[in-house]
């Protein structure tokens, strides 16, 4: 999987990370150690995990003035068992302190959301259905969590509300209806997806020609009936309540899509561990 943190967002998130933690310096590592001292570190799983992220060290250490090597032996996607390395960096002891908890809170935290994913993609293996994730994500975090679900194997949903069109029941409240929030967006030119939530918003998105259908808070059996009144006129996307759980009994109804937020915002953090250590 091809994780581009080249991105100026990613570029931006990563400054002030930086910044938040280590401010105009870090006393301990300045106080007790020697300023040229050099050093190696061992980024390593505690557990069985996909990583994400790990693209992410080089231009961590870069915004530090740079160590004389990052060697990644995870890329993001790959799943890892305990013990496995994650990565590998040598330089100036002090930058490898200082850069430390920044470098495992990223890494930590979004293998933790690819490894979530991964757990939801293989719930539906031998089914037609795919999982999508939702905007539910850590603010000014989106574009690496999307990057770290689409590592755990998901299809990336829309990135905001600039890219894509989704008629929530919210929308087709202001908008006066179904039928005249579907004729507005039209010239949009965008992929229309509308949210129903009876039969007769149902019909009348499909009416009026909606191509995508959200069914939300559905129990599996009432979405596969509704799924059969559809009859491929349009794909369908189920959410609302889906959990690890229940997910392939939603998977088997014929549905084209589950989206689950849960896959970031529930999302823990996995155990990854750097051990330092003087050369």
């Amino acid at each position: 999987m091809n994780f581009d943190i080249t991105h100026p967002e990613i570029h931006e998130t990563v400054w002030r990370a930086l910044e938040e933690d280590i401010g105009p310096g870090d006393i301990t590592s300045e106080a007790c150690v020697p300023p040229r001292r050099q050093a190696q570190g061992f980024f390593a799983a505690r557990e069985r995990l996909v990583v994400a992220g790990s693209e992410l060290l080089p231009a961590i250490y870069q915004m530090r003035g740079g160590i004389e090597e990052v060697t990644i032996s995870a890329p993001s996607g790959t799943w890892v068992d305990a013990g496995q390395q994650v990565a590998y960096v040598r330089g100036s002891a002090r930058t490898l302190l200082e850069c430390e908890r920044v470098a495992l809170n990223f890494l930590q935290r979004l293998s933790g959301v690819a490894t979530s994913a991964r757990r939801y993609v293989d719930a539906v293996a031998g089914t037609k259905c795919r999982i999508l994730d939702t905007r539910k994500t850590t603010p000014g975090m989106r574009r690496l969590e999307k990057m770290a679900a689409a590592a755990g194997g998901i299809t990336n949903h829309r990135m905001g509300l600039f890219d894509a069109v989704l008629i929530k029941n919210n929308h087709i409240a202001a908008a006066g209806g179904v039928h005249a929030a579907l004729d507005r967006v039209r010239k949009t030119g965008l992929e229309i997806e509308i949210e129903v939530h009876s039969r007769a918003e149902l019909e009348e998105a499909l009416e009026w020609g909606a191509k995508r259908l959200l069914l939300d808070n559905l129990a599996p059996e009432e979405a596969a009936e509704w799924i059969r009144v559809i009859g491929g006129r349009a794909e369908t996307e189920l959410s609302g309540g889906i959990t690890l759980e229940n997910l392939r009994a939603y998977a088997e109804t014929g549905a084209d899509f589950l989206s689950c937020g849960a896959i970031t915002h529930s999302a823990a953090a996995v155990d990854i561990n750097f051990r330092l250590q003087l050369v």
